[in-house]
């Protein structure tokens, strides 16, 4: 049983990557009889898990960092650890910059973590995890680090090189997620595109998501972080014809001038680039493509990012992120400085992000008067929040349904009619 002294609170910052690792770190800790929480205000313990990808992420994990601290010290916890991504790249710094934490690990260091509040790893639960998504999704980390060289990210220096998970502790995974109600896997790594190559001396992600939509219960698999320089032939032909794969990709491209992707060393041109997407959108039929650009880079001129809008309104991508050129220690672009201003960085990621807005209204209209299958997540206010194949969590738009006197129940799919939407969202109702 649990006691007074030990309830933790797990905080976790960043990508989903960081979820599935505060997932089975909390698993690991559950085993050891310790109780998880949802607040500081009730915890003895905080355990920060950290992101460390871009500026805007290194300050919210070091003010999360800051404020617990601030709770050891007037003595509502008695102990602060951080762990992950920030932790791994600048632990030295941090330990001598924030000293009231009581220890800083890396990332994926579960035994340590655990060792240090007393309890022992249980080997025999490693992959399993306490879900924190809502029952009927979850993510699937198939692989951990990256081999990718790009200039601007600092992904290798906190996860290291790309490594696989082998495919049948991914079943094992999978298998135990669906008996919990899991009914979509969310396929999540550094670079999805890779899995498979350095364990089985090839890119077989197809032959992965083939074994995974056979499992009872999964009913929908999507694909996230897929590398567009290597994506693989048969991944295509897979995502084609398998029933249980959601016709969505998300492929993040960065740029497409050819110089910005040369320094950015993408390993791919625009020209390869427009002729992956349109194979894509050949092979798929009603694929909903997901990416996101970086802007600012030290070397986009002006007439670079007008080539990046022209490229946005002829590709019409569904689904578009915008993140502002980050300056990284101890990647090769460091060495170019970070020679476009901020208002520009800014003025540049609205002037997309109002382009992409147009797009998404112009596609959310041709879907008004048709009928689709959406999970409903969430009851919020007077609607149910759903999503449909187009949509995944968090990133994209939603489904929203009147709350009728018809109740919808959370985690289970339904056919509905599309009768308005947004430049985001969409409003449908139950379909007869």
């Amino acid at each position: 049983m649990s006691n007074s002294n030990n309830r933790i609170e797990i905080i976790t910052l960043g990508c989903s990557k960081n979820v599935v690792d505060s997932e089975r770190l909390s698993r690991q800790l559950k085993a050891n009889n310790f109780e998880i929480t949802d607040s500081s205000e009730d915890s003895d313990s905080i355990i920060i898990n950290t992101c460390g990808f871009i500026d805007a992420a290194k300050e919210e994990s070091i003010n999360t960092i800051l404020e617990a601290v601030e709770l050891k010290k007037s003595g509502k916890v008695k102990k602060v650890v951080v762990a992950g991504c920030l932790s791994e790249r600048f632990k030295n710094d941090l330990i001598k910059e924030i000293p009231d934490v009581d220890v800083y690990f890396g990332t994926e260091e579960y035994e340590g973590i655990v060792k240090e509040f007393g309890g022992d790893l249980k080997k025999e639960l490693l992959g399993e995890r306490e879900l924190t998504t809502p029952k009927h999704f979850a993510y699937l980390k198939i692989s951990e680090g990256c081999d990718n060289p790009c200039s601007f990210c600092a992904i290798p220096l906190m996860r290291g090189m790309h490594k696989s998970t082998p495919m049948e502790n991914l079943i094992i995974e999978a298998e135990s997620l669906a008996k919990k109600g899991v009914k979509e896997l969310i396929i999540i790594g550094q670079d999805t595109t890779d899995y498979g190559k350095d364990i089985y001396g090839k890119r077989n992600l197809a032959e992965l998501l083939n074994k995974l939509s056979k499992i009872n219960g999964i009913e929908w698999i999507r694909l996230l972080y897929a590398y567009p320089s290597h994506f693989p032939k048969d991944l295509m032909d897979e995502i084609a014809v398998n029933p249980k794969i959601c016709k969505y990709i998300d492929i993040p491209l960065q740029h497409i001038s050819d110089n910005v992707l040369k320094s950015m060393r993408r390993g791919i041109t625009k020209n390869t680039t427009v002729n992956l997407l349109k194979e894509l959108q050949s092979k798929i039929p009603n694929l909903t493509l997901r990416t996101t650009f970086i802007i600012g880079y030290p070397n986009e001129t002006a007439n670079e990012f007008e080539e990046l809008k022209t490229f946005l309104n002829e590709i019409k991508f569904d689904k578009v992120g915008v993140f502002d050129y980050s300056v990284e220690e101890n990647t090769p672009s460091f060495i170019l400085g970070d020679k476009v201003s901020k208002k520009i960085k800014e003025k540049r990621r609205n002037e997309l992000m109002e382009l992409q807005k147009e797009i998404s209204y112009e596609k959310n209209k041709n879907l008004v008067g048709k009928t689709i299958k959406a999970i409903i997540d969430d009851i919020e206010g007077e609607y149910f929040i759903g999503r449909s194949e187009r949509d995944a969590p968090e990133v994209d738009g939603e489904v929203l349904i009147k709350a009728d006197d018809k109740m919808l129940k959370i985690g289970e799919f339904y056919s509905v009619e599309i009768f308005d939407c947004n430049e985001y969202d969409i409003f449908a109702k139950l379909s007869y």
